[in-house]
């Protein structure tokens, strides 16, 4: 994938195209997202969650949903702050403390090489291209995203990543982007 079709997918400019297009090529093939289908859904929803590849952090408010992100245990977030400290990072923003932890195991597992930085201790690592491009693709993986592709079951994919349908125009806009792109 080139920085153009990568910016048509997402929606992004070339610029910002320009600086994910080689952790997100190198991220998809490792991951099998390797079909137009398993791309498309994939690049429409990664250009949604980071708004057109502009975000790796969550803006913070706090909004009333971001303020009860403190104290919740689902997220392993047990102490004062960590709401704010572990808000959604990455192009599809993982967030609390546990799943930083987690993508921390599974990188470093699936990268040894690559020297993994430790989330949970350095959150804003999250943030950087590299990390934020391989945390996306991994989440692929974890959810089982792929086979979801597969089906071409675009809202069930959506709702895997976001637990609901939010943006759902905004992300069927880019996923039409996506597929002509890739055509």
């Amino acid at each position: 994938m080139d920085a153009k079709t990568l910016a048509a997918c997402t929606g992004s400019t070339l610029a910002l195209a320009q600086k994910f297009v080689e952790p997100l090529s190198a991220g998809m093939a490792f991951y099998g997202i390797d079909t137009a289908a398993r791309r498309a859904m994939f690049l429409a929803n990664v250009g949604h969650e980071s708004g057109r590849l502009v975000f790796t952090t969550e803006l913070w408010g706090p909004t009333p949903a971001q303020v009860r992100y403190d104290g919740r245990a689902d997220l392993g977030n047990t102490q004062p702050g960590d709401g704010s400290r572990y808000r959604g990072r990455g192009l599809i923003q993982t967030t609390g403390r546990s799943n930083y932890a987690s993508v921390t195991r599974r990188l470093r597992d699936r990268f040894p090489a690559l020297g993994v930085p430790d989330f949970e201790s350095m959150p804003d690592r999250l943030a950087e291209p590299q990390w934020a491009a391989l945390s996306a693709c991994d989440y692929v993986d974890m959810r089982g995203l792929n086979d979801v592709a597969d089906k071409e079951d675009f809202l069930l994919y959506v709702k895997r990543i976001n637990g609901g349908t939010n943006g759902l125009a905004d992300r069927q806009t880019l996923y039409a982007a996506s597929l002509k792109a890739l055509a």
